[in-house]
């Protein structure tokens, strides 16, 4: 749900919830959020792009929260990520968010980098 309480297109599961909290306490700021952005580049055509930050900075921001974890996207790049679920993993390779999005046609083995069904 976005931080009026309607669903939205985007998911944050409970270990990027839990994440961006450990995050937000580390730095000692509670009302940090974690900015998830698509911009062109990367070995895909699109990357996911993720920031901290402190507030959300345009009216076009849509807010999903969960758990007291804040996940903000802008439309622009929400309309790459339409259905898609953000988690937070750690296995061999690093700890890392990734974005599991049905728009995906394919991706990089890094998992940062997609290109979009046509």
């Amino acid at each position: 749900m976005d931080y009026f309480g309607h669903m939205t297109a985007i998911q944050l599961t409970p270990n990027a919830a839990k994440r961006i909290r450990f995050l937000a306490d580390k730095q000692a700021q509670a009302g940090l959020f974690l900015r998830l952005a698509v911009d062109s580049g990367g070995c895909s055509g699109f990357k996911y792009n993720f920031q901290l930050e402190e507030k959300p900075t345009t009216a076009d921001d849509i807010i999903v929260e969960r758990d007291g974890a804040r996940l903000v996207v802008d439309k622009t790049s929400l309309a790459f990520l339409e259905g898609s679920e953000v988690d937070f993993v750690s296995d061999l390779s690093g700890e890392s968010f990734q974005v599991k999005n049905p728009m995906a046609d394919s991706s990089c083995g890094c998992g940062t980098s997609f290109a979009v069904k046509i």
